[in-house]
């Protein structure tokens, strides 16, 4: 028995071949496009070319060619893009897996270029397989609210995607034909091309190709099944057991709804909370500027949103009923009275995302609020109060809790 994994006597699997390969590599090709179209989304959602306290990747570059000012409507929107992005990410796991699995003789094989052609070929490879374990591991890191990264998530996690589709697009243009064309036998399973994946001395099969995709295909739909309900409310997100914000709501009443931060993991303490110390500073054209306690501010005219909170890391609430001022009137105050760019700054002193930028659009929406009251009761204090920014379609770090100052004008 060969003892050399550079021996294709080495890999004795009869499950390897060509039509099993093709099949993963074909989900792969659907899913890792739609990740990486959503992924791109999710990245212009963050506003990262308005201002510099968005952008988490300020060399970016030509990368960032697409960016487009993020829109308000649907509602829902971020909701969905991310849900998607996140729950196909996780389910495809399986997929990629065993499509490494059904591969790795190749990555082993001897000369390690026969060509110019072929050494680029393994170039790619080798960028694919590293980009991609990259890219699943630090996305389910996240996800999992692990930040055990060397440095932000933000711009590894997009450098990454970049290298690996770069990677993943030259793979599928040289290898998609043949992948067809070994797809064409999936009745009988003979193999066609490429005969270094098939074992020239397989061992007995103890299941069959299309038992071993059932296989990956389950393990996939019990990780959808696991994951996917956090997204959702009521019993579908107790299904949720392998994501954080799965299980049961974290108490209740009308501020019984996820969260990512408390107020005292942010370093929010009752006493600068409180009526007697907060003010709000409104800033905004020539230096004009307000300061608002909440009785003032209860005194503006008050307003009502039924909007959702959709995160990063792929979980969301359902709609919950915002009650306070829209954002447009606060910039009125200070003589904006078409609605301008916003840079909205927390009490919080450390942290990602303390402070966020909003762009005039989304100061414009009706529906967007520095809300005041949740569900028909003030703001809890891990939800912000004693104010918070909530904007439809923003992602949840958009939505700035524990509201300290306000500046209004081109960022």
């Amino acid at each position: 028995m060969p003892r050399s994994p550079s021996s294709p006597a080495f890999w004795r699997s009869p499950l390897r071949g060509p039509w099993f390969t093709s099949v993963l590599g074909v989900v792969l090709l659907a899913g890792i496009t739609v990740l990486f179209v959503t992924g791109l989304l999710s990245y212009a959602a963050y506003n990262p070319d308005l201002s510099p306290v968005n952008d988490q990747t300020p060399d970016k570059g030509l990368l960032g060619f697409y960016l487009f000012s993020w829109p308000t409507h649907p509602s829902w929107l971020y909701r969905l893009t991310q849900g998607v992005h996140v729950t196909l990410g996780i389910a495809l796991i399986p997929v990629l897996l065993a499509k490494l699995w059904s591969v790795v003789p190749k990555l082993f094989a001897l000369p390690p270029a026969r060509s110019l052609a072929h050494a680029l070929e393994r170039l790619s490879l080798l960028l694919l397989v590293g980009g991609g374990l990259f890219e699943f591991t630090t996305g389910v890191l996240n996800v999992q609210l692990d930040y055990i990264f060397p440095g932000s998530f933000y711009p590894l996690h997009f450098y990454g995607a970049w290298v690996f589709f770069a990677a993943f697009l030259a793979h599928a243009v040289l290898k998609t034909p043949l992948a067809l064309r070994n797809l064409r036998h999936i009745r009988d399973e003979q193999p066609s091309g490429e005969g270094e994946l098939v074992s020239p001395n397989p061992a007995d099969p103890t299941v069959s190709r299309r038992g071993a995709l059932g296989v990956v295909g389950g393990g996939s739909l019990l990780l959808l099944a696991t994951t996917a309900g956090r997204s959702f409310d009521g019993p579908l997100r107790e299904t949720a057991v392998l994501a954080p914000h799965g299980g049961p709501e974290p108490g209740g009443g009308p501020g019984g709804f996820q969260i990512n931060k408390t107020a005292a993991y942010a370093g929010i303490s009752p006493t600068e909370t409180g009526e007697e110390a907060w003010r709000l500073v409104v800033t905004g054209r020539d230096g004009r500027s307000v300061r608002l306690d909440r009785p003032q501010l209860l005194q503006l005219a008050l307003h009502s949103s039924a909007l959702p909170i959709a995160c990063v890391e792929g979980w969301s609430t359902s709609d919950q009923w915002w009650r306070g001022v829209r954002l447009r009137d606060l910039a009125a105050l200070v003589g904006h009275d078409d609605p301008v760019d916003v840079l909205v700054e927390s009490l919080q002193r450390h942290g990602a995302f303390r402070r966020a930028a909003l762009r005039a659009n989304q100061v414009a929406d009706p529906r967007s609020l520095l809300a005041l009251f949740v569900n028909g009761e003030d703001l809890t204090p891990d939800h912000g109060y004693p104010a918070r920014v909530i904007v439809p379609a923003a992602p949840g770090v958009l939505n700035t809790k524990w509201v300290a100052r306000m500046t209004f004008g081109d960022l």
